[in-house]
């Protein structure tokens, strides 16, 4: 029953986070509708979630197990609980920043503290995969949850309404609930060595970097969410302003995107007792690079329906986000692969790498493909995946030969 309810804490605590983290995309339409802001000023909103998310995770990640994963997760989700609650108080375009930095603060204490609390409650690596799978899974569940909450309470034919703002209170609600829920859960305690000086800790983290295996695959999870939240964060503008849909639909259609990547995660949790991590990854590589050159032509010159409608969209509006299937699995693959490959007490402070170069490449890949929106057009952004895609095929080949070479240790 204990480590049931551990299971359930870990799960909420992501889910309540998800709907916070990838409504950037949604966020970013509405700012600009709302507060009149332009797309290069709006494209900073991916950076006050992503640099306070590295900026903590590369500070106290390692302590985090002194501190305790139960206290790290609370604290991060009374963060959530207060940016939540200021949105519709103090209604700006400030207030959105404030948001986004406590979000991305809290979160970094969470995702560490998750991640690290999946070694605590399995005790193999197959257990470690599966459950790591499901979460990530139940993680995109909220993705795609929030996608359609964020758009109940949106006005199609009044843009610009601050109406929208009251979808803050519920999520406060939410986020109590979760408060409840981790505050009546008891965690288990890691042995861990004593240290003389706290900066050990710290310090025994970024001697990580040092190892080929880890410097490999923090470059492949930078160069993963650079892609995702590049692709993620402007879908919703992409479907406005070169597809002309309305608001409240375009974020209704990039729900296909959180939903196609949930469903490749859980599908992923399941192909991964047969097959080869490595094949099954640059399969999917593939199946990305095809879809981009097949679909994005698609999206010149459309024509639009009379009265548009959930049905009756343009064709690169259904197919596009399908996208997320194939990038699904990439991103706990590779994070599995490294974890499994360390002791448990090492786990918090990879994790906290992880979440550092992750959110530098979220950042990246959202400034850049706003800018390149903003400059030259969707289709040439949402082309220029192709590169990062390459590099990431090229790194995903070299933390295969180094995980075959390297003991676990």
């Amino acid at each position: 029953m204990a480590i049931f309810r551990i299971k359930l804490s870990l799960i909420l605590t992501y889910f309540v986070f998800a709907i916070l983290l990838n409504s950037v995309g949604t966020v970013i339409l509405q700012v600009i509708h709302s507060y009149q802001i332009s797309k290069e000023a709006a494209s900073v909103l991916e950076g006050f979630k992503d640099i306070p998310i590295a900026v903590v995770s590369f500070l106290i990640a390692a302590w985090l197990p002194r501190l305790g994963y139960k206290n790290a997760m609370l604290i991060g989700v009374a963060l959530l609980f207060a940016g939540c609650l200021a949105m519709p108080l103090l209604p700006s375009f400030l207030t959105t920043k404030l948001l986004f930095l406590l979000v991305g603060a809290g979160f970094a204490l969470v995702k560490v503290s998750v991640y690290a609390s999946i070694g605590v409650v399995t005790s193999n690596q197959a257990q470690h995969a599966s459950l790591l799978n499901t979460i990530e899974g139940c993680f995109m569940l909220g993705v795609l949850s929030g996608y359609w909450i964020f758009a109940y309470f949106m006005d199609p034919l009044q843009p610009a309404s601050a109406g929208w703002l009251e979808v803050y209170w519920w999520l406060a609600a939410l986020a109590a609930i979760n408060l409840l829920l981790l505050l009546s859960t008891p965690f288990p305690r890691l042995v861990l060595p004593s240290v003389t000086h706290a900066a050990e800790d710290f310090f025994d983290m970024l001697r990580l970097v040092y190892r080929p295996l880890v410097f490999v695959f923090v470059m492949s999870a930078f160069l993963y969410v650079l892609m995702e939240q590049g692709i993620g964060s402007w879908l919703p503008t992409f479907n406005n302003q070169v597809l002309g849909l309305p608001n409240q639909l375009s974020v209704q259609l990039t729900s296909i995107f959180a939903a196609s990547l949930a469903l490749g995660r859980l599908l992923a949790g399941q192909l991964l007792k047969t097959l080869n991590w490595y094949g099954l990854l640059n399969g999917c590589l593939i199946g990305m690079a095809v879809l981009i050159l097949l679909t994005l032509p698609l999206t010149k010159n459309v024509v639009l329906a009379a009265e548009l409608n959930l049905l009756n969209a343009p064709l690169a509006a259904y197919l596009f986000p399908l996208i997320g299937l194939f990038m699904a699995p990439v991103y706990p693959v590779i994070n599995s692969v490294i974890l499994s490959a360390l002791p448990q007490t090492k786990h918090a402070a990879m994790t906290g790498l992880i979440v550092v170069f992750s959110a530098l490449g979220g950042t990246t890949g959202s400034i850049i493909t706003g800018f390149t929106f903003a400059r030259f057009s969707g289709q040439t952004a949402f082309y220029l995946t192709l590169l990062p895609l390459s590099l990431l095929a090229l790194s995903l080949y070299w933390l295969r030969r180094l995980r075959q070479h390297t003991p676990v240790s």
